[in-house]
């Protein structure tokens, strides 16, 4: 009896464990950014960021939205010679909502010690639906130009072709974020000859900031 209560409990601890350190690698997720530089680069601009409702979330770390701005201007929309700064560029997340699908399927999987799950069945899906603002402003703060992009993902908790429980919710919102700034790089590269002129003429913020004493 003894031995069987210990072989039912490691068959149980032992998918459980899988689960929770993942068969499949975040790192590379984390680390992919979309290459897709604009024709017209803007000048160097100041970046700032309003996480907003997303810091409610069980997911991104505080500076993931950070990270993932200033890796997406940088590489695609931003000058890289430039040093001076002629403005500011202010991404602002609006909308974060995360949905767990499939969580009533989890009682069932305890049931039947994971089997589903050991078949290759996901033991659920985090879902984060996001909406983002970027705004381009010129030195003196003046807005040339605001743009919105939306993103959903969809995150297994898998043994397979998933991920970690841990590591499912922080992908979810790191992966919607990256589709709504996907959405907003091609309404930047639209007007980047007028925004470009407009930065350019109003002057970098050094000049205006140092006017100002």
């Amino acid at each position: 009896m003894h031995s069987t209560l210990v072989s039912r409990s490691f068959h149980l601890i032992l998918p459980l464990t899988l689960l929770l350190i993942g068969c499949r690698s975040a790192s590379q997720i984390m680390a992919k950014s979309e290459v897709d530089i604009i024709e017209n680069r803007l000048p160097a601009l100041e970046l700032a960021v309003d996480p907003g409702p997303l810091m409610a979330t069980e997911g991104a770390y505080p500076d993931d939205p950070e990270k993932l701005f200033d890796t997406e201007m940088k590489r695609n929309v931003l000058e890289p010679t430039d040093s001076t700064v002629f403005g500011y560029a202010k991404l602002q997340v609006t909308k974060a909502d995360v949905t767990r699908k499939g969580k009533g399927f989890q009682a069932f999987q305890m049931l039947t010690l994971l089997t589903p799950s050991l078949l290759g069945l996901p033991l659920e899906n985090y879902c984060t639906d996001i909406q983002a603002e970027v705004q381009i402003m010129d030195a003196q703060g003046h807005v040339l130009g605001t743009y919105t992009g939306s993103g959903k993902s969809n995150v297994r908790v898998a043994m397979y072709h998933g991920y970690s429980q841990s590591k499912a919710p922080r992908l979810a919102d790191v992966e919607a974020l990256r589709q709504a700034l996907s959405q907003i790089r091609p309404q930047l590269a639209e007007d980047a000859d007028t925004l470009r002129q407009q930065l350019l003429h109003t002057g970098p913020v050094e000049t205006i900031v140092g006017a100002t004493y």
